[in-house]
């Protein structure tokens, strides 16, 4: 985008200037826009747009580039809120879809759930549970944006492959810090194991 005259022009057209008439190729010579007067324009965008909105512009054309600034607008709580309730809500369903077979298994056949299954479920509702009253109690901008994004320590065994075909894990380690949204963060599925990870806590 460009910046002439105080005007934001965001695709190459046709301008008089001076008099004369120039057609959208003029765009594309970079010393005659110089020379007319023409200067490049960048837009900031707000820190982070799941959390804010724009608010009034303000260009700064001091220096050889003009910078529109988006003053940041926080969203509001209450429908953040509302929509972290309806994602952990759809997380709920989906794990317990995904094991509701056992159940209608024990009724057909008569076999107990599994141990580990019934123990997963559990967990799932009470986690559920404590989730919601989480976000209930949230009543700043900052708390929901430390929720969804909760710096946690990752340590993995390093992946070897080996020359005939075959992957091994460790015993050598990496460390690297990750951002866990704690709407999705739930209880690990007793069955699904994961060679790689060694430990995962929140920093």
């Amino acid at each position: 985008m460009w910046y002439y005259n105080s005007e934001i022009i965001k695709t190459p057209k046709t301008m008089v200037i001076g008099g004369y008439k120039y057609g959208p190729g003029l765009f594309q010579d970079v010393e005659k826009l110089k020379e007319l007067g023409f200067k490049d324009y960048i837009i900031t965008k707000s820190p982070d747009e799941r959390y804010f909105g724009q608010g009034t512009l303000s260009i700064d054309a001091s220096g050889d580039t003009v910078t529109g600034v988006y003053d940041s607008i926080g969203k509001d709580t209450d429908s953040l809120k509302k929509k972290m309730l309806r994602l952990i809500k759809k997380q709920l369903s989906s794990k317990l879809n995904a094991i509701d077979w056992h159940w209608m298994k024990a009724l057909k056949t008569g076999t107990d759930v599994p141990s580990e299954i019934q123990k997963y479920a559990d967990a799932l509702y009470s986690e559920y549970e404590t989730k919601k009253t989480e976000i209930a109690d949230m009543s700043k901008l900052s708390q929901i944006m430390e929720y969804e994004n909760r710096p946690h320590t990752q340590i993995t065994k390093v992946r070897h492959d080996g020359a005939d075909g075959k992957t091994t894990w460790g015993p050598d380690t990496d460390s690297s810090g990750i951002s866990i949204n704690m709407c999705e963060h739930w209880t690990s599925h007793p069955y699904e194991i994961n060679p790689q990870l060694v430990s995962l806590t929140a920093d």
